[in-house]
Parts: C-alpha cells; structure tokens; sequence
C-alpha cells in the first residue's frame, strides 16, 4: 500500500498500480499472436497504442454518447476519443484483443474455466489487494455483470435487470466503495472441502487478505452462516448480516414472528451480529 501511495502522484500512475506495464506487454504479446497466426501476418500494435485504446475504453464510461460508434460521428462525437484514434483501428483492437497464450489455452481449460483470462485477472486481483488499505468494514455480495458471451459459467438470474451475466463475489470497503477483493463464479468448484457450503466458502476466500486485523464483515442472508462465526472469530474478525430464519441453526422460538409487526418483503429476516 505504501508502495502504490509514493506511485499514485498523477491519474496514470494510479492505474498503473492496477494494470501494470508487465500485464499490458502480455496484452500486447497475446494479441498480435493470435492476430498473426488468424489473420494478418504484418499485423502489430504498440504498448501506447494499448493505453489509447484502453483510455478510449475509460472515456466513453464517462461520456452520454448512445453507442461506441457514434463517439466518433459529427454531431455527437467526443473530441478527445476523435483525436486518439480511429474508429476503424479501435474496432480492429477490439476484434483481435486477447488475454492468453491460445496456443496452450485447450490445455489450461481442463483446470481452469476461467483460463482466457486467468492469469491476467490473477494479477489484477492482487494488485487490488495490495495498493489498498480497507477500513474496518467490508461488505460481501454478489453481482452479475451484464454478458452474452457464450460460455458454461454464463448466469441467468430472472429476478436482475440485466437477466443474463458473468457472477462475481465481490468484498469491498464500505466507506469507500473500493473493490478490495473479487472472485469469479465458475459453477462447482472442485477444490472447495467436502462439507463446505458455498456460501461459507465465498466469505473465507474473500476476507482471508483482511483477517486478524479486527475487521468486520458485512454480508446478506444468502452469506450469513453459523459455521462462519467460530472460524472468524478465530482469526479475529466478526460477521454482521441478516439471518434467514429458515436456516437449520435458528432456533424454533426465533422463528415464530409477530403478526401484529410488518413482515419484510424478503421473508422475516433479522439481523444478527457475532462478536
């Protein structure tokens, strides 16, 4: 953290504490790889190439124009995107863009679902954890990203917006928003311990950067587990969220509810706090 603090003095060396110029290099290799060896022989694109095209990514995230194509049109174009680069060559980057070597990506599926990216999210992941020092607080949930890629891990969620996506566990920093930690979900894990619940799993994997340092976490029903308390507790860290009263745990008594109080929409659920 200190390390990413004495880097950060301009916007972007703050996102060089992130994507690193080793992990754009590897963006870099792997693309003009798999272009040349699917397409064009002489094709090439350079490191600063990658940063406009990247910054154009950034840019149109905080710009109100419809669609990609029209931040280089006449009337609703945005100057700074115009001037960086091409429509034609931003498409034909994001065309070829890839995050691996495809040469042994067969391979690395076997294990890793997640292989097309893996190692490049590895590191993006720990670099998160490290250029930042979280409060006290950190909340756990999921989210699902918007996506129609084909892929076994693609979610359909009916009751989201955005009904089909890529899900992701996700810790971050209460007070700040900042994502601390984030873990893809795949399916069935194989590696997770026989007897574990996936929920718990999730909790102990995403806090496991932050524990014995008296640090709470924050989670909703579908996280807050009894088993998670003693093994927290252990490590010096508590759990906050609300408790579903259908879970095996909760004593009868706590399951009755008052008739004569409202009743929450996601079905009597109380808070529970372990210390």
């Amino acid at each position: 953290m200190a390390k990413a603090r004495r880097s950060s003095l301009t916007r972007l060396q703050s996102f060089l504490c992130f994507i690193t110029l080793d992990m754009l290099g590897s963006i870099q290799d792997c693309t003009v790889q798999h272009t040349k060896q699917t397409e064009y022989v002489d094709w090439f694109m350079a490191l600063p190439e990658l940063m406009a095209f990247i910054a154009i990514i950034i840019s149109r995230g905080l710009t109100k124009v419809p669609s990609m194509s029209d931040c280089w049109s006449v009337n609703l174009g945005y100057p700074q995107i115009i001037a960086t680069m091409s429509r034609n060559r931003f498409k034909d980057i994001m065309r070829h863009l890839r995050f691996d070597d495809r040469d042994t990506r067969s391979e690395r599926t076997k294990t890793d679902k997640f292989a097309a990216i893996s190692a490049m999210w590895s590191s993006f992941v720990t670099n998160c954890i490290t250029s930042y020092n979280p409060g006290r607080h950190i909340t756990i949930a999921g989210q699902l990203f918007l996506s129609k890629t084909r892929c076994c891990f693609l979610q359909y969620v009916a009751t989201k917006p955005d009904k089909f996506g890529i899900k992701f566990w996700v810790a971050c920093d209460l007070k700040s928003k900042y994502i601390c930690n984030v873990l893809p979900y795949l399916g069935k894990d194989p590696s997770r311990p026989s007897g574990e619940r996936l929920s718990e799993n999730v909790v102990l994997r995403l806090m496991e950067p932050f524990l014995d340092k008296r640090r709470n976490g924050t989670t909703d029903n579908f996280f807050t587990l009894l088993s998670l308390v003693q093994p927290l507790l252990r490590r010096k860290t508590t759990i906050l969220g609300t408790v579903n009263k259908i879970r095996r745990e909760i004593p009868q008594s706590s399951r009755q509810r008052d008739y004569n109080s409202p009743v929450p929409s996601c079905g009597a659920p109380t808070i529970a706090s372990f210390a």
